[in-house]
């Protein structure tokens, strides 16, 4: 408790600044909710529609802050609701949405975190005379991360306002295709009309309908604002987020065990989705695998896990400080009175189908993570709103290609890809139709470090891995590049762009290498998966 109290204390004075600041918006839009009938009467004769406004985006996350500026800077008359709902924990966030207060902002810097823990090994390696035991200040870093998180904050309704968009901090539910219905935290209540309506609200974890799962589990909503270090954490779950939480929780020196019902990263390459579970498991996190969680309780200051193993059905309890949920998100507007205004959605998940994000009432439209079969990528939805408002207000015609969009996991190693997983381009292609060239490599930035933890080498030879897949009957066209290790979102990104332009692999092998880099194994590839030569290097 006293050292909370000292915590909060430090975050108060830190912060004083940012809060003044936010304050002073907050007024500014309080007065223009009270005020936007008024304004809004005063400004509908310009509109020949004869509403309110020409545009309202409902949620102020990265697609749809995107998508308001984008309209407004065309010469729209644009307002954009968000609020946000607390977790069952209590926390909450500012404008911004997922990816800049609980997603990739704050993962990204709190795996950062983790390498630079990692590189004292390097460090001492290279003679930096460095203690074994280097310790870590958790309120530090999450302080640091979270004021950084409140500047950009700051930043997106200080956006808003310059390009003269109506930022309303309110629940929006629509009453009918033009209307929508406005609550703030206070409850009070405005109705306001639009002529076209966007749908950007995103997606917030999903609980099992467990005993406990609510009151005791906290989900990637929570974990990085926690005022102290988690202990010994379990995650639950074999996505994305959950693995990029275990694996900066034990970069930090937590205890993490991962609880994995059937295969790690569905959707991705599942050679690479296998070899990041054993890099991972041998680099301290421990996994339980085809076991599913049936219950958590309070037991003290602890939490009860009870689990089933579905393979031998034998069950069991284990006692854990905090268990993360990583189990899926869902779109969240099934409160959002969709049936009002006559828009389709799937019931169990949220999810809005939609065509070039049109749904099925012409004037209301849809991006980001509440689309169905869609990537939940922040990129994917801030191209998808600036596309889109260019169509509505400024005359283009393109539209969103969501193929071959690169992406990363922030996996103690990284990985990297672009276009088809091998699993997908043998379905689509046939195997027969498939060229697939490997490497294993070491980074030499690793390569005098021969350090060892629990006899595992800190720096493994062959842990990296580069993997290039080819369709014959097209001259050998690049149809997915997968990449595993350091750096692997900066190396993916480059080579997305040869490969959104139909690069081959003859494209590949004239390119010059950047000597010594790892992003030059994808111009010296020679070995394939058919030959059943060994992938591993030998040098430099």
């Amino acid at each position: 408790r006293h050292e909370w109290r000292h915590f909060a204390s430090d975050w108060i004075r830190k912060r004083a600044h940012v809060a003044i600041a936010n304050a002073a918006l907050r007024r500014a839009a309080g007065a223009a909710v009270r005020g936007m009938s008024a304004a809004a009467e005063g400004a509908s004769s310009a509109l020949s529609h004869g509403y309110q406004y020409d545009l309202v985006v409902v949620g102020g996350g990265s697609g749809g802050l995107a998508c308001s500026k984008k309209a407004a800077q065309l010469g729209a008359k644009v307002a954009c609701l968000d609020y946000v709902t607390p977790t069952p924990q209590g926390t909450r966030w500012g404008l911004g949405g997922t990816c800049v207060n609980v997603g990739c902002i704050p993962k990204k810097l709190m795996h950062q975190a983790g390498i630079v823990g990692e590189i004292f090994s390097d460090a001492r390696e290279f003679g930096w005379k460095l203690p074994q035991d280097v310790q870590l200040e958790w309120e530090q870093m999450v302080g640091g991360i979270q004021d950084y998180i409140g500047s950009l904050n700051w930043g997106y309704r200080v956006a808003l306002r310059d390009n003269k968009v109506d930022y309303i901090n309110a629940f929006g539910k629509f009453m009918d295709a033009h209307t929508i219905e406005c609550t703030k935290k206070n409850g009070s209540k405005v109705t306001i009309t639009a002529d076209k309506f966007v749908v950007a609200v995103g997606g917030r974890p999903r609980y099992p309908d467990l005993e406990g799962a609510r009151e005791l589990c906290i989900t990637s909503d929570d974990v990085f604002s926690l005022p102290s270090p988690p202990g010994k954490t379990l995650c639950v779950g074999a996505s994305y987020i959950s693995l990029e939480t275990a694996g900066f929780l034990t970069a930090l020196k937590c205890d993490v065990t991962v609880m994995v019902r059937s295969i790690l990263l569905r959707g991705f390459d599942q050679e690479i989705a296998e070899q990041i579970g054993g890099y991972m498991e041998r680099h301290g996190t421990r996994f339980i695998h085809e076991t599913i969680p049936t219950k958590f309780e309070k037991v003290a200051d602890k939490i009860m896990v009870h689990w089933k193993n579905l393979k031998t059905g034998i069950e069991g309890q284990e006692e854990f400080d905090t268990v993360l949920l990583a189990l899926g998100r869902d779109a969240i507007t099934k409160d959002l009175g969709l049936e009002s205004a006559g828009v389709e959605f799937d019931r169990s998940t949220g999810k809005i189908p939609a065509t070039n994000e049109q749904t099925n009432v012409s004037n209301i439209f849809a991006i980001g993570d509440v689309l169905e079969s869609r990537q939940e990528l922040t990129p994917v939805a801030i191209k998808a709103g600036e596309l889109l408002s260019a169509r509505l207000f400024g005359g283009a015609t393109k539209h969103m290609d969501y193929n071959q969009v690169p992406t990363t996991v922030f996996t103690p190693l990284e990985y990297g890809c672009v276009g088809l997983s091998e699993e997908e381009a043998i379905a689509k292609y046939g195997e027969e139709n498939l060229e697939v060239y490997i490497s294993y490599y070491k980074p030499l930035e690793w390569c005098t470090n021969h350090e060892e933890h629990n006899g595992i080498q800190v720096r493994e030879d062959s842990a990296c891995y580069a993997k290039l897949i080819t369709y014959l009957p097209d001259n050998e066209r690049v149809i997915g590049l997968h990449v595993l290790g350091p750096n692997a979102g900066e190396v993916t990104q480059g080579f997305a762009v040869a490969i959104k332009c139909g690069a081959t692999k003859e494209d590949f092998d004239t390119t010059v290498g950047i000597h010594p880099t790892t992003a030059e194994e994808f111009t010296t590839l020679k070995v394939t998966k058919r030959s059943g030569v060994d992938a591993r290097k030998k040098g430099c």
